[in-house]
């Protein structure tokens, strides 16, 4: 059985064509990830997001997108950290269908707190800058796994899936 799901994923490897992105198309998509907290914190380090984005060449995009960073409770206190972001990506083929990429761009970052008797609200502009890998299934749908450093304390690494129009 193993020979066999080797076999076949050996052939879908070998038969995807490197599908870049076409200039002047649009893209969408979602991913999931984690995002490391504080130990002063327990909930979901879990990070969920989408993202529009749109291809201006075969090496650039503009990328939009917004991110559910993590959910966060401690004592009487309940916290959410969203992000959104706009990028510019950099992308090169290194293989049928695989590609590397980064991404620099601006963020921001909205970090809510409710606690017993009060509240913390603080939206700071940041940076974001990122690295992944991508791979096209076809040529409209791909995957990719990306890590990425918004400010200098929030590490998100998530995966995702993007269909191309």
């Amino acid at each position: 059985m193993f020979k066999k799901t080797a076999a076949a994923a050996a052939l879908l490897i070998a038969s995807s064509a490197a599908f870049a992105g076409q200039p002047n198309t649009f893209y969408a998509g979602a991913d999931a990830g984690g995002t490391p907290a504080s130990n002063a914190w327990a909930g979901s380090k879990t990070s969920y997001g989408v993202f529009p984005g749109s291809n201006l060449n075969e090496t650039f995009a503009v990328e939009a997108g917004y991110r559910r960073l993590a959910r966060h409770k401690a004592y009487n206190a309940r916290g959410t950290v969203d992000q959104t972001a706009v990028s510019l990506i950099a992308s090169m083929p290194v293989g049928e269908g695989f590609s590397v990429f980064g991404r620099a761009g601006v963020s921001v970052t909205d970090e809510k707190v409710r606690f017993t008797g009060g509240r913390y609200d603080n939206s700071p502009t940041r940076a974001v800058i990122g690295v992944g890998a991508g791979y096209a299934f076809t040529p409209k749908i791909s995957g990719r796994v990306e890590f990425q450093k918004t400010g200098s304390d929030i590490r998100n690494l998530s995966a995702g899936v993007s269909y191309q129009f």
